[in-house]
């Protein structure tokens, strides 16, 4: 009787944890929407601008179509924070998130850019 009642809590002890996980990961997903979302989009619009040319005329409809690309999934936004600087590898360590990121990326790896993609 002991044993199974041990093994229960052990159960609730492990569940509960696996809540608090989920709990913080949810919190990174909404933090990726709230305070790095708006800045990647300001960062590709700048690059689309620097880069116009007759060959690459980054028009509005190009733009609009690289920003529901880039935006689109929460892997891709943090791939593009990560690309252009925006935030760097320390960033996720001192947040505590690099975990985080590295399950969200492997979770929504289909959604990720090919390597010839990630600056495009």
């Amino acid at each position: 009787m002991e044993i199974i009642a041990t093994l229960a809590l052990l159960s609730l002890i492990w569940l509960f944890w696996q809540l608090v996980k989920a709990k913080r990961f949810t919190r990174f997903k909404q933090q990726i929407d709230t305070e790095l979302k708006d800045k990647v989009i300001a960062k590709i619009i700048e690059e689309l601008a620097l880069t116009r040319s007759e060959k690459f005329p980054n028009n509005d409809c190009h733009q609009a179509a690289t920003l529901v690309y880039w935006t689109q999934y929460k892997s891709r936004i943090l791939h593009a924070a990560l690309a252009r600087e925006i935030i760097d590898q320390q960033w996720l360590i001192d947040s505590g998130n690099l975990r985080n990121a590295q399950h969200l990326f492997f979770i929504e790896r289909q959604f990720l850019p090919s390597p010839s993609q990630s600056k495009a």
